[in-house]
């Protein structure tokens, strides 16, 4: 799946190259994109912040663990709709941040998939205490999907105003 995930955003990349959209279908683009990322980051947010609040012992871990399953259709397609819309915005491919926004992307794409398959691990699990590596896992997990979000977030920020 890492791999299929790699090749369609390095396709996505290919084709928004070749696009040249009018502005009419630039500026849909832009609030689609817009769109996505509120229903994306958003969903994001949400399962970080319940996964922090049982790191502190605030939450049980089904609690978590419920909360990333309901939420994470929205959270792949949140990251599919900044892809597809992406393609309709131009973007200068040779510009360092640019660059540096798609390798955000993918390590976002990557450490979900990841994070998928730790959320797994977690419901086998079974009872408490969950294993310490598990937790410092958890806590990776989620610093790299904020780091990855908010990173790219706000270099499209910047590319927007550039």
């Amino acid at each position: 799946m890492a791999v299929l995930s790699t090749a369609a955003l390095a396709a996505a990349c290919w084709v928004a190259g070749h696009l040249h959209p009018d502005p009419p279908l630039r500026l849909a683009a832009r609030f689609l994109h817009l769109a996505a990322l509120v229903v994306g980051l958003g969903s994001v947010l949400a399962v970080d912040w319940f996964a922090l609040l049982w790191m502190l012992g605030r939450r049980p871990l089904p609690d978590v663990l419920r909360t990333a399953c309901t939420l994470q259709v929205p959270i792949w397609l949140g990251l599919a709709g900044l892809v597809v819309t992406g393609l309709f915005l131009r973007p200068d491919l040779a510009a360092p941040l640019t660059l540096l926004k798609l390798g955000l992307v993918l390590a976002i794409t990557l450490n979900g998939l990841y994070a998928h398959w730790l959320g797994q691990r977690l419901t086998h699990h079974g009872t408490p205490p969950v294993p310490r590596t598990l937790r410092i896992q958890s806590a990776t997990a989620a610093t790299v999907s904020q780091l990855g979000w908010w990173g790219a977030s706000l270099i499209g920020f910047l590319n927007s105003h550039s």
